[in-house]
């Protein structure tokens, strides 16, 4: 599987006790949904490789314990801290309404309430401060629009299409004069 289909689960940070067990880092907002899995793809020398789970145990938070049927020992956990753990596209739980994934909308037409089509979607910049999606005008322009929800009116999943309100002026300081 190619790791442009897939997303990412977490990572592991540390060993955990003397038997091979690791502490992943779960990087999701609902990490419970994905204590019942059976296995994980680990990034591994730039391809993925799946790891069968025997185990995951909560610690605290986002962390939990993954015991794998391929790590037996203290030496081989060692090896894969800072590992990196996705899953298939598919797993991931369908969204309604307002709310979306970021690689779900790449492609998307936004259309801004007053100002009519906006352009295309290229990508959606995760930045701590907020989310803001990268817009490409018919033009070139690069438009950069906060993903907060007082911004997007609406998803059209089916149409590939985006409504947004945004305040006056905000599309116009990326327009060329």
């Amino acid at each position: 599987m190619r790791i442009e289909d897939c997303f990412f689960l977490g990572s592991i940070t540390k060993k955990h006790g003397t038997s091979g067990d690791v502490v992943v880092f779960m990087d999701t907002d609902q990490p419970q949904a994905y204590t019942q899995l059976e296995s994980v793809l680990v990034k591994s020398d730039g391809g993925l490789v799946p790891f069968f789970i025997e185990k995951i145990t909560p610690l605290k938070e986002q962390q939990y314990r993954f015991t794998f049927e391929e790590i037996k020992t203290i030496s081989e956990a060692q090896e894969w801290i800072g590992a990196e753990l996705y899953l298939p596209l598919t797993l991931l739980p369908p969204l309604d309404g307002k709310k979306f994934y970021y690689h779900e909308v790449i492609g998307f037409q936004v259309i801004a309430e007053s100002q009519g089509e906006i352009g295309i979607i290229a990508e959606v910049l995760d930045r701590p401060s907020q989310p803001l999606i990268a817009i490409t005008s018919d033009q070139g322009e690069e438009i950069l629009v906060p993903a907060i929800d007082d911004f997007i009116l609406s998803i059209d999943r089916e149409q590939k299409k985006l409504y947004i309100q945004v305040p006056e002026g905000l599309i116009d300081l990326y327009r060329k004069a």
